[in-house]
C-alpha cells in the first residue's frame, strides 16, 4: 500500500474480491472439501498474506483465483471478480488473456515451474511474445531488461543458460522476471522462498517489495511462515481447514490475536516466538564425537585441453567435538559445507584429510566389522522423511529395518521394540500398520526418529530434520528431540541454514561460509555479540524480526 494512502487514512480501491468461494477435489471414494465459503479483498497497491498449515486451503484459494486448479478440483459456488469482472465461468481461453497480462504468479518451485529444455530468456520473451508486448525481434532484447530488474546479475549471459545451470534464488528470480512482465495489477506469490536459504529469501522478497512498490501491483503472499507475514505484510488472513478463521491488519494480528489458531501460529513461529538460549553443557569427559582438521575435496571434469584436474573445497580445515548430552548445530548457505561435514562424521565420505573421533576411537579410516560395530552408535535423521522411508513398508518395518540389519533381536524382540518407539515419539500404537504415504509430514519425520533410535545409539545428526515442515510441527518435532536428548543424554549434531529454528534446540553453533567454520560458541553468546559480518547478515535474514522491531 502507497506511503501516501497509509498517511492519509484512506483505503485504496478493492481490486480483487473473492465471496463465499467454495472449492472441492474429486478422490477415490468422494470429495474433499478444500475451500468451505472464503471471502477475501485486496486493495489495489496492497499486500496480504495468507498463512496457515499444510492442507488449510492457502495454495488452493490462490490457484481458484487465477483459474489453475488441478483437474481433480473444482469450483462449486462462490465468486471470484478482479477489477470489478467476474473470472469464474470463464473460458480457458478468456482466462489466457487475464494470466500474466492483469495477474502474474510467482510458483513454489522454479525447477518444475521453469522449462528444463528452454533457455532462460526464452521463457521470458515467450510471455512478451503471447501478450503481444514484444515481436519475435524486440522481445530477446526486453527480456534481458526483465531479467535485470528481477535482480538478476549479468542479465545477458543467463538468458542464453537452462535453469539447470542457476542457483535456486537466481531461478525463482527468473519466475519474477516472467510474472511481472506484462506489469499485472496483481502478483501472486504462493510459498516464494519456501526451498531457499534465510538470506536469499530476504533478498527475493525484498526485490518483490521493491517491484511492487515500482509498479503500483497489489501482492497475494501465500506462506506458512508467519514470521514472513509479519514483515511483509499489510492484512494476515489466516486460513484452517478450508476457512478463513481471522483476519485484520498484521500490527492487530499480531499483537491482539483472536482465534486459538491463530495464538497457535503465532506461538510456533521461530522468528516471532521469544526464547532463551539454551546454556552451555559443561564439557566433561571424552567428547562423544570429534573431528579435526577435516578437509574435503571433490574433483571438477577436466576443461578441454587442460591436462591438469582441479577440485572444489567443499570443507577446509574444519575442527570441533560434540559433548554428551549436547546438540551442536552447524548452520550456513547452500554450499556452505555443513552438510558434507555431517557426512564425514559420519564417515559416510572420507575426508581429504583429517581425522574423526567417536568416543575417543579414531574411525577415520576404520573398515569392515569394526567400523559396522561403531556404526551402530551415530545415527541419520534426514531432511525429507517421504523420501528417505521406504514407502513399500509398513511403519512396523521401517522402525526395525535397522534392527533386521544389525541382526539384534528376535522378530518379537524387534516388535516389541517398533511399539516401545512409536510410544516414545509420541505416536498411537495404530500408526504402526499403515505406510509413509499414509502419514503426514511430522508422522513421518516422527517415524524417521523413531527409526534412528532402534539401535539405542549415542549420536543422532539432525541434517535440516524440520525444514520442510510447517512451523507448529516444526514445534513439535523440536520439543520431542529435546525430550529425548533430556530422558536419554542424547547428543545431536544439527545441521540447518535457519538460526531462528537453531535458537530453540542448540546449545552451541557454529557458522560455515565456503567450507570453513567462522565461529563456533555459545547459542546466547552468538545471538547477541555476533563476531563475523556473515553472522551478523545471517542473524539479519531471519523472517519476523521486522515486525518485532
Amino acid at each position: 500500500m502507497s506511503s501516501e494512502t497509509k498517511r492519509s487514512g484512506a483505503r485504496p480501491s478493492t481490486l480483487l474480491r473473492v465471496q463465499d468461494l467454495q472449492v472441492d477435489y474429486r478422490v477415490a471414494g468422494g470429495t474433499v472439501d478444500a475451500l468451505r465459503g472464503v471471502d477475501l479483498e485486496v486493495a489495489a497497491g496492497e499486500v496480504v498474506a495468507v498463512v496457515g498449515e499444510s492442507g488449510s486451503g492457502k495454495s488452493t484459494l490462490a490457484q481458484a483465483v487465477i483459474g489453475l486448479l488441478p483437474a481433480n478440483g473444482a469450483v462449486r459456488a462462490g465468486s471470484v471478480a478482479l477489477d470489478g469482472e467476474e473470472l469464474l465461468g470463464r473460458s480457458e481461453k478468456a482466462l489466457r488473456s487475464v494470466r500474466g497480462a492483469r495477474i502474474g504468479l510467482v510458483p513454489q518451485d522454479p525447477g518444475v515451474s521453469l522449462n528444463p529444455v528452454q533457455k532462460v530468456g526464452t521463457q521470458v520473451a515467450e510471455v512478451l511474445r503471447v501478450h503481444a508486448l514484444a515481436d519475435r525481434r524486440s522481445a530477446p532484447a526486453r527480456a534481458v531488461e526483465l531479467l535485470e530488474r528481477a535482480g538478476i546479475p549479468d542479465a545477458a549471459v543467463r538468458a542464453g543458460q537452462y535453469p539447470h545451470e542457476l542457483s535456486g534464488g537466481l531461478r525463482q528470480r527468473a519466475l519474477i522476471a516472467v510474472a511481472i512482465a506484462a506489469s499485472p495489477a496483481l502478483l501472486i506469490a504462493d510459498e516464494p522462498t519456501s526451498a531457499l536459504d534465510a538470506t536469499v529469501a530476504r533478498q527475493i522478497l525484498d526485490h518483490l517489495d521493491t517491484l511492487r512498490a515500482e509498479t503500483g501491483s497489489a501482492l497475494l503472499l501465500v506462506t506458512h511462515d508467519l514470521g514472513v507475514a509479519a514483515d511483509r505484510a499489510d492484512r494476515i488472513v489466516v486460513m484452517s481447514q478450508g476457512r478463513i478463521v481471522e483476519q485484520g491488519p498484521t500490527a492487530e494480528i499480531l499483537d491482539r490475536p483472536t482465534h486459538p489458531y491463530t495464538r497457535e501460529l503465532l506461538a510456533a513461529a521461530p522468528g516471532l516466538a521469544v526464547v532463551d538460549a539454551l546454556p552451555p553443557v559443561s564439557a566433561t569427559g571424552t567428547p562423544i564425537a570429534e573431528v579435526r582438521g577435516l578437509v574435503k575435496d571433490f574433483p571438477l571434469p577436466r576443461t578441454r585441453g587442460s591436462f591438469r584436474r582441479e577440485h572444489l573445497r567443499a570443507v577446509d580445515d574444519v575442527s570441533f567435538t560434540i559433548s554428551r548430552g549436547e546438540t551442536l548445530a552447524l548452520v550456513g548457505e547452500s554450499g556452505s559445507g555443513k552438510s558434507t561435514t555431517a557426512r564425514l562424521l559420519l564417515r559416510l565420505a572420507d575426508p581429504t584429510s583429517g581425522q574423526v573421533f567417536l568416543d575417543g576411537a579414531d574411525i577415520t579410516t576404520v573398515r569392515g566389522s569394526a567400523w559396522r560395530d561403531l556404526r551402530r552408535r551415530a545415527q541419520l535423521v534426514y531432511q525429507n522423511p517421504f523420501a528417505s522411508l521406504d514407502p513399500r513398508f509398513p511403519v512396523r518395518e521401517v522402525i526395525t529395518e535397522p534392527l533386521r540389519a544389525f541382526g539384534v533381536g528376535s522378530r518379537d524382540d524387534q516388535a516389541a521394540r517398533a511399539a516401545e518407539l512409536v510410544d516414545r515419539v509420541a505416536l498411537p500404537a495404530s500408526m504402526l500398520d499403515r505406510r509413509p504415504v499414509e502419514l503426514s509430514g511430522g508422522q513421518r519425520q516422527r517415524v524417521a526418529i523413531a527409526r534412528a533410535l532402534a539401535l539405542s545409539p549415542d549420536l543422532v545428526v539432525c541434517d535440516e530434520p524440520v525444514s520442510a515442515l510447517d512451523v507448529s510441527v516444526q514445534a513439535q518435532v523440536l520439543e520431542l528431540l529435546h525430550e529425548l536428548q533430556e530422558r536419554d543424554g542424547l547428543s545431536y549434531l544439527f545441521i540447518s541454514h535457519d538460526l531462528a529454528v537453531v535458537r530453540r534446540v542448540a546449545h552451541r553453533v557454529g557458522v560455515m561460509q565456503g567450507g570453513r567454520l567462522l565461529e563456533l560458541r555459545p547459542t546466547g553468546e552468538l545471538f547477541d555479540d555476533p563476531h563475523h559480518e556473515y553472522t551478523r547478515t545471517l542473524l539479519g535474514a531471519i523472517a519476523g524480526q521486522q515486525a518485532r522491531a
